[in-house]
Formats: structure tokens, C-alpha cells, sequence
């Protein structure tokens, strides 16, 4: 798999650069409805295989991702914690 590949991928799919793995599935959920041929879509045969090719290529890249669960990474991802965590003691903001 390339970027370029991956990248087209998120084109078809409608992805932005980030998106939860949720996210993709919902979103591929939505498409195959939309171009599913059973649903009355004879305008572009095409569109499903492109969809669940782009859904596979996502899914192999995000199958592949390592995970990070450093504490740094942990904040990045959830701002909140990292506020409760810095101010957990203070006696204004904290409450404790």
C-alpha cells in the first residue's frame, strides 16, 4: 500500500485525516446503502467496488497501526483527562 493509495482511499470514502474506527465503518455502513445495486442503483456499477476497496485498503492500514499507550499520547487524545489531571489538587479548581 502506498500514501497516494491510502489517500484515495479517504477520497472515495469521504474520510478527512483522522477518523475513529468507528467512524469508518459507520461511514461504510452509509455508503454501501447508498450504492448498494439491490437498493435500485444501476447509474454506477462501479461505486460499491470502490467502496468496499477503499474500505478494505482502510481497514489493512488500520488493522497494521500500533497503538500508543504512553501517557503523553493518552492526553493528546483526551484533553480533559490531562486538565482534571493537572489541576485534580489544586484547592480552586480541584475541589479535593
Amino acid at each position: 500500500m502506498t500514501f497516494t493509495e491510502l489517500q484515495h482511499a479517504c477520497e472515495i470514502m469521504g474520510m478527512g485525516e483522522k477518523a475513529t474506527l468507528a467512524e469508518i465503518k459507520a461511514r461504510h455502513k452509509e455508503l454501501v446503502k447508498r450504492y448498494h445495486p439491490d437498493r435500485g442503483n444501476t447509474e454506477d456499477p462501479e461505486a460499491i467496488r470502490q467502496v468496499n476497496a477503499a474500505y478494505r485498503l482502510l481497514m489493512a492500514y488500520v488493522g497494521e497501526y500500533r497503538f500508543s499507550f504512553a501517557r503523553q499520547e493518552f492526553y493528546e487524545q483526551n484533553p480533559e483527562a490531562r486538565i482534571e489531571a493537572q489541576f485534580a489538587d489544586d484547592p480552586i479548581w480541584g475541589g479535593r
